[in-house]
Formats: C-alpha cells, sequence, structure tokens
C-alpha cells in the first residue's frame, strides 16, 4: 500500500513554520501536521499547504500551559475537580474549530499526563464527552494518543466505539518507551486515523521512571518498524505515515533543504520496512 508520508510543520530549526513548508514540499512530503490551533495560524498554514500541494492533516491540540503565577498544568487535569482544566479544554476546541473551518480532517490530543494519571470519574468523562459532542457537530475526528497511561485511553476509546469521528492516534515512540508491553495496534489498529513516528531505546532499563521519549529520528534508535509496517498492514491503515521530530542534536548544523531530504528518506524507508 502506497502511503502518504507526513512530518510535523515546525520540524526545521530557525525556519518559521509556514517557510518550512516549501522545503518540505520539495523535499516529497505529502502532507503536515501542526501544533497551532489559533485560526489565523492554522488558516495561514492551511493557504500556504494548498498553495504548494501539501495537506495539513491534523491539529496536535494544546496539552499544557503555564499560569500566571508560573504553574504547569497538564492534561491530568481533565480528571479532577476545579477549573483548572478549563484552559485546555478550551484550547482544544479552538483546535476542533479551526480545524472545522480550514477543512483539515482532525485534531489529536493528549488525554493524561505523567507516569500516575487520576482514577477514571464521571467528571473527567463528561469533560470528554462534551468534546466528542462539540467533535461530532464538527464534522471532525477527534483522535487520542497513547502516552504513559493505559488505562484511561483504554476507558474512552470503548466508551465512543460506536462513534466513527473518535478515533486513535498511534505513537510508536510512546508506545516503545513508556509502555512496550501494550500492543496498540493490535488493540486500536483498526481505529488509527494518524501516526506520530519516531525513535528511541525503550524504556530505561537503569532508571524505569526516566522519560526516554527521546523523538529521535527513525533508525537511529532500536525500535523495530519492520513490525509495525506489518500490523499496520494487518490492520488496513490507509492515513499517513507522520514524523514528530526536530532538526536537533547531531543534524542541527544541516540546511533546511538537506534535513528535509533526509527526514523524506527515513519516511520512506519506514514505508517500506516490512518488504
Amino acid at each position: 500500500m502506497n502511503r502518504r508520508l507526513g512530518v510535523a510543520s515546525g520540524c526545521l530549526a530557525g525556519v518559521s513554520e509556514l517557510d518550512s513548508l516549501k522545503y518540505l514540499k520539495n523535499a516529497g512530503f505529502d502532507c503536515f501536521f501542526s501544533g497551532a490551533y489559533n485560526l489565523e495560524q492554522v488558516a495561514k498554514l492551511k493557504e500556504e499547504g494548498d498553495k504548494l500541494g501539501l495537506d495539513f492533516e491534523f491539529i496536535h491540540a494544546k496539552w499544557n500551559y503555564t499560569d500566571a503565577m508560573g504553574g504547569r498544568f497538564f492534561m491530568n487535569e481533565f480528571w479532577k475537580p476545579g477549573l483548572s482544566y478549563l484552559p485546555l479544554f478550551d484550547a482544544t476546541i479552538e483546535a476542533l474549530d479551526s480545524a472545522a473551518a480550514c477543512g483539515i480532517p482532525g485534531i489529536c490530543q493528549h488525554i493524561t499526563s505523567g507516569w500516575v494519571a487520576p482514577p477514571a470519574c464521571d467528571i473527567g468523562f463528561a469533560r470528554f464527552d462534551a468534546l466528542v459532542e462539540h467533535a461530532i457537530k464538527k464534522g471532525i475526528k477527534l483522535t487520542f494518543e497513547n502516552l504513559r497511561n493505559y488505562g484511561l485511553l483504554a476507558a474512552l476509546l470503548e466508551r465512543y466505539e460506536r462513534v466513527p469521528e473518535v478515533g486513535f492516534c498511534y505513537d510508536n515512540g510512546h508506545e516503545f518507551c513508556y509502555t512496550e508491553t501494550v500492543p496498540f495496534l493490535d488493540l486500536w489498529g483498526k481505529r488509527t486515523y494518524f501516526t506520530h513516528l519516531h525513535d528511541n531505546y525503550g524504556r530505561d532499563k537503569e532508571d524505569p521512571m526516566k522519560d526516554a521519549d527521546y523523538h529521535m529520528l527513525p533508525f537511529d534508535g532500536n525500535f523495530d518498524f519492520a513490525d509495525m509496517m506489518k500490523k499496520l498492514d494487518k490492520y488496513g491503515y490507509e492515513g499517513a505515515l507522520t514524523l514528530e521530530v526536530w532538526q536537533r542534536d547531531a543534524y542541527a548544523d544541516m540546511t533546511p533543504e538537506a534535513f528535509a531530504a533526509h527526514i523524506y528518506g527515513l519516511a520512506q524507508r519506514v514505508a517500506n520496512a516490512h518488504h
């Protein structure tokens, strides 16, 4: 199966997101995703992508914020009483609205943060119900991404099992370094709408609680891309293979053209890993 190849639009060092698109298109990419969710920014990216023939595949919704006192808040707030979840909730609604206004198929969202998530509770489910209702109303795919916590992701994907707008965003690197015993594609391969692809060395053997999510370029770590591609084929995934990587470390001095060409070659290697 010939799948489209995509990448994060902000992946080039020292180049604005908007200006990056031409380099990505010239390298051969078919599509991109962005963490921009404000309508003005999203519309500019979509317009530039359309001009170049580069599809805006999905928006990565906001998953953390800093308050006026410097406190940082993450998606676990969705499962706690109080109003600290609201900035993230409002930003996710905004992402759904921007996607709908610009003709972008969907968004992805984290649902928890850190190694330990709060317990499942009605207050959390009610908040996600509201997001799902909004996604249905707008005709936008709302996908949930795998992180460290498996239970709440399973609960939500089961809860919305009969809602075609709700699906799964598969992050191979998160699976490998956080939850390598959970076969996400065997569970939700048929409900996978988007992918985040990158590499690492798996869970840290010395310190299992270390965050080993390094977002390395494919084949710089030791993730088995061939096995992943077999599963994507097995479950009929037809979406793009989308890299979630950035230009840094050993690649920091490459020109934008060279880096874009390099990662496009890696995306092609991923696509052909099982042949």
